[in-house]
């Protein structure tokens, strides 16, 4: 399902205006730039180090750009209070990469966490909820009293999913949603997160390694590269379009990443290393 008609006339959701980040002496983005409609779902593939994950904590005002500007419905967030910044980010939805998950809490309570901190919702109508949340990932109701250490890595993300779901966010970011689950738990959540897009009018961000799950779920796929090894006047978005044209892209790199064909780059490694 690609955004619809009447989202791409409207003003972006997201917009990323030459933005750069640097840690000290390393710049991990530089100048980038990056506009996404309302309603589409955008994976962002590269490989380690390329600065995805921190792209993704910029979007929400966890990191802050050297330079340029992260804008949520044309609002520059650097400009916002910390608390017109906490307001936003409960409009986004953060499935984190290792679910994130409060071990001293019980699945219920996790879940529950995000309404008790910011509605004043009562507990009956809370309970609902997370039991609905818990079917809408499905996870049956018994899990609601255990801990988080007692759930396989599997269900730990279903239930950072449902967690992210509960204050009905309009952009959800997931952070390597499939890392370290065996192909079909993979495959589940990719087919939750379609399930999400396809009940929910969210704009969705992924960052993944996992081709089968950029070729899956994404309507438009960017690939960035790490800073390091550009050129000087190269943009680190290597490709920016639709999965289906990752196959046949002109570009070497990214054949290469899609493909993973290691060759050129061991060569790199064990260049840099000599040298």
């Amino acid at each position: 399902m690609h955004a619809r008609l009447e989202d791409l006339d409207q003003p972006p959701i997201i917009e990323v205006e030459n933005l750069s980040v640097q840690f000290d002496n390393h710049l991990v983005l530089r100048d980038l730039s990056l506009i996404v409609p309302r309603g589409q779902t955008l994976a962002i593939i590269g490989e380690s180090g390329c600065g995805k994950t921190v792209l993704l904590k910029t979007l929400i005002g966890l990191i802050q750009p050297s330079e340029g500007e992260a804008r949520f419905e044309q609002q520059n967030l650097q400009q916002l209070s910390d608390r017109e910044l906490t307001k936003q980010r409960t409009r986004f939805g953060f499935v984190f990469q290792n679910a994130a998950l409060f071990d001293s809490m019980t699945v219920g309570q996790n879940i529950a966490f995000p309404l008790k901190q910011h509605t004043q919702k009562p507990l009956d109508e809370i309970r609902e909820i997370v039991y609905a949340l818990l079917a809408e990932v499905g996870l049956p109701d018994s899990i609601v009293w255990k801990k988080p250490a007692e759930l396989s890595g599997g269900m730990r993300k279903r239930v950072g999913l449902a967690r992210a779901l509960a204050l009905n966010p309009e952009v959800m970011l997931y952070d390597e949603p499939t890392t370290g689950l065996d192909p079909i738990v993979s495959d589940v959540i990719n087919e939750l997160m379609l399930r999400t897009r396809s009940k929910y009018p969210v704009t969705s961000i992924i960052v993944t390694h996992d081709m089968r799950t950029a070729r899956k779920v994404a309507d438009r796929v960017v690939m960035m590269y790490p800073f390091a090894r550009l050129e000087e006047d190269e943009p680190q978005i290597l490709f920016d379009g639709p999965p289906e044209r990752l196959n046949d892209f002109p570009d070497r790199r990214v054949t290469q990443f899609v493909n993973g064909e290691a060759g050129e780059r061991l060569m790199e490694m064990r260049q840099a290393a000599a040298g």
